[in-house]
């Protein structure tokens, strides 16, 4: 494909690829810029209903508008092949990021405060993600994060591939009501956000196994470590934040995006509770060099 043009779209790198399609490196050469173009393999979207979902749910993501998501351009087909061109983010997403050390806590407030800002705005105008990770956040040289993939349809065959295996990484952040293919709403997201914190604090999975029945029992009857007692100097009130996150009722999550912010930003770092007067700000926190 490197080398290729899709449409008006000059393929110059491949910088991914997973059980949704592979992602390139694209120059834009009608509005001269670079893109993200991720090009979805036509199987996961077999039906005219899987198609119309997808055109559905990608509009609305290209209408959504927030420095922590990552805006879609385009939605199109070629050659029976739909793709989607979302903006370009020099960065590394998380999981690239864990590889090679763990986060500062400070960092992982700074991060989740702003995933949770992305999803707040997504959740307003009734969409959901559905597949939060840390391979769809992405972090900018700038220590901007950014939500990738809004607007790619969770498709039947989609759905089936997951449980089959073929996304290993998926697995591990879907919820309890995801993993029994009951009703999903706004707070799945924030049960994966959950995932992705422990993750960022342990370089671990709070639901872990050798097989995909294995993760999916844990999910369902298990309750994750103690943050403290993986990693020290986490405070007591960040460990309840994740714990709250990892309700197997939705019921007993939280409720709502604007709840976690106020108490992510309210951890005290040097305590083991609460300060009201903590802030969060954007800040370089990682360097690339």
């Amino acid at each position: 494909m490197i080398g290729e043009t899709i449409l008006h779209y000059k393929i110059i790198e491949k910088l991914g690829e997973g059980g949704m399609g592979v992602v390139y490196k694209a120059q834009d050469t009608k509005l001269e810029r670079i893109v993200a173009l991720k090009l979805l393999p036509a199987h996961l979207l077999i039906s005219e209903e899987d198609r119309s979902r997808f055109n559905r749910e990608a509009k609305a993501a290209a209408a959504l508008s927030h420095p922590n998501i990552a805006t879609v351009f385009e939605i199109n087909e070629y050659e029976d092949n739909p793709f989607i061109v979302m903006e370009y983010i020099e960065g590394k997403t998380l999981n690239n990021l864990l590889e090679k050390e763990m986060f500062k806590l400070k960092d992982v407030i700074s991060i989740s405060v702003q995933v949770a800002e992305g999803l707040k705005a997504a959740h307003s105008k009734n969409i959901v993600h559905r597949d939060i990770k840390c391979g769809n956040i992405i972090l900018s040289k700038e220590g901007q994060a950014k939500i990738l993939d809004f607007g790619l349809a969770k498709t039947n065959m989609s759905t089936k591939l997951t449980k089959l295996g073929s996304t290993l990484g998926t697995v591990a952040y879907m919820s309890p009501e995801q993993v029994i293919g009951g009703t999903v709403d706004h707070r799945t997201d924030l049960w994966s956000l959950g995932i992705v914190i422990f993750e960022m604090l342990t370089g671990r999975f709070p639901f872990a196994g050798e097989y995909d029945q294995a993760i999916f029992y844990n999910i369902l009857n298990e309750q994750p470590a103690p943050l403290t007692s993986i990693r020290s100097g986490v405070p007591m009130s960040f460990e309840w934040i994740v714990n709250k996150l990892l309700a197997k009722n939705p019921d007993e999550r939280y409720q709502n995006a604007n709840d976690l912010i106020i108490d992510l930003k309210a951890v005290d770092l040097k305590g083991s509770g609460f300060s009201r007067t903590g802030q969060t700000v954007v800040s370089p926190i990682v360097n690339y060099s």
